[in-house]
């Protein structure tokens, strides 16, 4: 089983740095919106641009090429399955942060994890090309990030520091965002202070290489968190996940995924985190 892990580690590092190459190539300069083709998919501030759509064709693409008959499931194009599935599923968003790409900020990336056919994740790969930085992790091989030509194992935040912070973030959808609002105070007590970066699977690798003490957010796809919550688990972290219903069975429903909680930080932070309503 250690050979297969690490096998479908290396094809989703090699996905993720398709798409984040495609991502790579967006125009400089903080006015340029105007060139990346952005729609507006229904809710106020939820976007996907030319880029969301090519890094994911170059994503699946990377995919396909190694592992033809794994199923793969896209933020944008939906689930495909092959004739003959191998039970493997991968679950890929292209583009994390999107207003953050459209808007020039920083903190973008494309995540891409696997799942066997017991639900349970294998592999994940974060690559956030505007940082220079590739989070990577296979079960029971640890936690990895790759900045400036180093690669440096993850052991998620120290333990017992003062002034901790927790990252989290707020739906599109008004109503939803209101009762985030309204429990802001809940998920803040014990914590100096609040981080909202756009980008949920960066979060999450931010807790895994300890600048977050702790991570918190109601409402998630699965695409969302699904590589990031693997990094922070194999760096060491508490992770509460969401077991959302499977794509191949037709996915949650907007209720479902509304009310689940993706958490992450220290052991000694998992008995608040696992209170969050």
């Amino acid at each position: 089983m250690t050979a297969e892990v690490l096998n479908l580690l290396a094809v989703a590092r090699a996905a993720a740095a398709a798409g984040a190459q495609v991502l790579a190539g967006r125009p400089s300069g903080p006015n340029t919106a105007g060139s990346l083709g952005v729609v507006n998919k229904g809710d106020a501030g939820d976007w996907v641009t030319a880029f969301d759509v090519a890094a994911e064709n170059a994503v699946r693409e990377a995919i396909t090429a190694e592992r033809p008959h794994d199923t793969i499931t896209g933020e944008e194009h939906g689930t495909t399955r092959p004739e003959q599935p191998s039970g493997y599923r991968w679950s890929i968003d292209p583009l994390d942060g999107t207003t953050n790409f459209i808007r020039n900020i920083v903190y973008y990336a494309t995540s891409v994890a696997v799942a066997d056919a017991d639900g349970d994740w294998l592999a994940g790969v974060v690559n956030a090309p505007a940082l220079g930085r590739v989070y990577s992790a296979a079960r029971g091989h640890g936690a990895w990030l790759e900045e400036n030509g180093q690669r440096t194992q993850l052991s998620g935040p120290l333990a017992g520091r003062t002034g901790l912070i927790v990252a989290s973030g707020f739906s599109y959808d008004p109503g939803t965002r209101a009762e985030q609002f309204a429990g802001l105070g809940n998920l803040m007590e014990g914590f100096a202070d609040l981080r909202r970066l756009g980008s949920a699977a960066l979060d999450l690798c931010l807790v895994a290489d300890g600048t977050h003490d702790a991570f918190g957010e109601r409402g998630l796809n699965e695409h969302d968190y699904a590589a990031g919550a693997l990094i922070a688990e194999e760096a060491g972290c508490w992770v509460r996940r969401p077991r959302l219903t499977s794509p191949l069975d037709g996915g949650p429903t907007d209720a479902e995924r509304l009310e689940a909680w993706t958490c992450a930080g220290t052991l000694e932070l998992s008995g608040k985190l696992w209170t969050l309503p």
